[in-house]
């Protein structure tokens, strides 16, 4: 066997034991018996797997391993003079192949910062491993897969067919060696990378470029499910109402289903894993169910339609805009991810599954009105059209019986009378002896039919057997003297609704006067054309009642008078000047109570003269002339009674029909559907 010569410097010692430890041949039992040679025989090239002995480098130096590679591969091993000083230890007490102990050899220079770079068939380059990128190492055209693991650095273009080499090798640069120093050179255009690292490195990116760079629909598979009786995009609508938070998150965001109505089917691009879970959801909600909704017609007793169906269509649209609200909130103040705790923290409850209500499912019956609820009204029949589900025809059958209810009514007996008043009277309540408290009759001075005085205190008789005239006994002395009454109307209305009274005339009055006049060829004409409209005259009432279930009334009066004071002329044409007295006043008093109401004065002048002759001056001479102003009260008596709808609220009116002559009394009893009282026995 040849020795090697020591260019470095070696000592004469180390050198033939390094030697012999390269040589060392097998044991005698290890190793077969050789084969004679044949006479003439070439000996032949030493191969890979040829076997060699142990090798054993205790902390040698650089120098060392550099002698036995050259040795082992038979090449000259170039260096440069920086390369690191590092003390090498190698120990392989089992027998090896000869490219098992270069491939060791490689992989611990590796290790301590050296590359092996082969540089021709004759020579190997030794460079600091973060400058072997410049050194054109090897550069591997196929897989790296197929050869053994080694820290022998080598070079390998990545293309990439589906991942984008912009974001993919930032995500495994702290896969590289840091001390090569070599990062990945990025090619965007060709969405390719050239890697410098170790074999065994390269190796590793491969596997993973093997395992990542798929196409994003890889593992998925299409589905198509035929609805049978439900339309495609309602099941869809409610798969995702369905799968929506922590069930979301567990199919993954690569899982969609979509609605094709076209032919009404439901498409899955999904995980084949998957497919058995949307089979039974699929057929689940596939199935037959009756409508949703329901149609009634509610009629109604006592209510208008128009009136009631407006008040429904507030409320239901109300609640609904609520809800509408409440639910965009929730959504907002809902985060879209969970941040991180930064201190260990308590177990967090687990997630939330889906309700009844997620589900769309009804437990029991709901308190709120849903979307598809519709109110109309049907004015002919005095009803409502509802159209809604089960749930929102109940709500609205009972709002219906609460509201549709028989409201009370009550009687307003109003007596109206104009008082004189005289020089010594500020009212007309004071002119008439009447003793009022809180706008109430409670007695007065005198004498009258019906009404018992003591001490001043009136004492009303019990209801209904006198009208108001007779009670207040204004047609009686000594009031008739100084009132008269001008009206007695009755006015029966409801809860909250308003009654009118209305007496006087009505007068023409010119609204507008237009001077519409034409020319012609033979001169300037002239016309004119008024606008007459009506003007009441007169006394107008509305009283509106509030009545309460303990036969209390609260009234709101507006009381307006309007008289003509005279006349004015306006462009030659004479228009009344016309007085006007308003009021309004607000109640509270018990059925049957007296309710007075005064203070619309009135004072007019009157002249007169007993002049005898058309000499003015003679005649004053021989006659008299007076002037006398006259102040008038118009004084409102009102005694509401509330109505019991029984036959007792018609006894008022009957008993003022049997004080008509018979033959009058006959027609209007006829008319009513009373019957005659029998006749007296003779």
């Amino acid at each position: 066997m040849k020795f090697l010569p020591s260019t470095r410097g070696l000592g004469r010692l180390f050198l033939p034991w390094l030697i012999a430890a390269v040589a060392a041949p097998l044991p005698a039992q290890e190793r077969p018996a050789p084969a004679p040679a044949p006479a003439g025989a070439v000996a032949r090239e030493p191969q890979p797997d040829d076997p060699i002995g142990f090798i054993n480098l205790p902390g040698d130096s650089i120098d060392s391993v550099i002698v036995l590679l050259e040795r082992l591969t038979g090449k000259a091993v170039l260096r440069p003079q920086n390369l690191p000083a590092v003390t090498v230890t190698l120990n392989l007490k089992d027998a090896v192949s000869r490219q098992e102990a270069i491939q060791a050899i490689e992989t611990l220079l590796n290790l301590n910062g050296i590359a092996v770079t082969p540089l021709g068939t004759r020579f190997l380059k030794v460079t600091p491993l973060n400058a072997a990128k410049s050194e054109a190492p090897e550069f591997i055209e196929g897989s790296t897969l197929g050869l053994p693991p080694s820290g022998r650095t080598a070079s390998k273009l990545f293309q990439l067919e589906f991942l984008r080499v912009g974001e993919f090798m930032p995500q495994i640069a702290g896969l590289l060696n840091p001390a090569a120093g070599a990062p990945p050179v990025v090619f965007d255009k060709s969405n390719a990378a050239l890697i410098t690292d170790s074999v065994s490195n390269l190796q590793r990116i491969e596997t993973l470029v093997a395992k990542l760079d798929q196409p994003l629909l890889a593992g998925l598979q299409p589905k198509f499910y035929s609805l049978q009786s439900a339309k495609a995009s309602d099941v869809v609508n409610k798969m995702r109402a369905i799968l929506t938070g922590p069930l979301q998150t567990q199919l993954g965001s690569a899982t969609t289903y979509s609605p094709d109505d076209r032919t009404n089917q439901i498409i899955l691009i999904a995980d084949p894993r998957q497919h058995p879970f949307f089979d039974e959801l699929v057929a689940k909600l596939d199935v037959r169910s009756d409508p949703n909704t329901r149609n009634e017609v509610i009629f109604l007793k006592h209510a208008a339609a128009k009136d009631v169906a407006t008040i429904l269509t507030q409320l239901v649209t109300g609640q609904n805009n609520a809800a509408r609200a409440q639910g965009a909130e929730a959504n907002r103040a809902m985060p879209t991810t969970a941040p991180a705790p930064a201190t260990p923290a308590a177990a967090s409850p687990p997630p939330a599954t889906p309700n009844a209500a997620a589900l769309g499912l009804t437990l029991e019956p709901s308190n709120q009105f849903s979307p598809l609820l519709t109110i109309l009204p049907e004015d002919r029949s005095n009803s409502i059209v509802v159209s809604g589900t089960v749930d929102d025809i109940r709500l609205i059958n009972e709002l219906v019986a609460k509201i549709d209810v028989l409201l009370a009514q009550v009687r307003i007996e109003v007596v109206i009378a104009e008082v004189t008043l005289t020089d010594n009277a500020t009212s007309g309540i004071g002119a008439l002896d009447l003793k009022v408290e809180a706008d109430k009759l409670v007695g007065f001075a005198g004498t009258g039919a019906g009404t018992k005085v003591s001490d001043a205190a009136f004492s009303r008789p019990a209801e209904g057997q006198l009208d108001l005239a007779a009670t207040i006994s204004l047609s009686t002395t000594p009031r008739k003297s100084n009132a008269t009454i001008l009206s007695q109307p009755n006015i029966i209305t409801t809860h909250n609704k308003e009654g009118k009274i209305f007496v006087g005339e009505q007068r023409p009055v010119i609204s507008s006067y237009l001077n519409d006049g034409t020319t012609t060829n033979t001169g300037i004409g002239t016309g004119y054309r008024s606008n007459v409209s009506s003007k009441d005259i007169g006394i107008d009432l509305s009283v509106k009642p509030l009545i309460g279930t303990d036969g209390s009334v609260q009234l709101e009066i507006k009381q307006e008078v309007n008289d003509v004071l005279g006349e004015i002329t306006i462009d030659g044409n004479p228009q009344p000047r016309i007085g006007r007295r308003t009021t309004e006043s607000f109640v509270s008093v018990r059925s049957g109570d007296i309710i007075v109401l005064g203070g619309l004065q009135r004072t007019s002048q009157s002249k007169s003269s007993s002049r005898l002759g058309p000499i003015p001056i003679i005649g004053d001479l021989l006659g008299t002339r007076s002037r006398e102003g006259t102040r008038t009260d118009l004084v409102f008596f009102l005694r509401p009674t509330v109505l019991t709808n029984t036959a007792a609220d018609n006894a008022p009116a009957l008993r003022q029909i049997e004080k008509l002559p018979a033959k009058e009394r006959s027609r209007i009893e006829e008319a009513i559907g009373v019957a005659p009282a029998p006749a007296a026995a003779k």
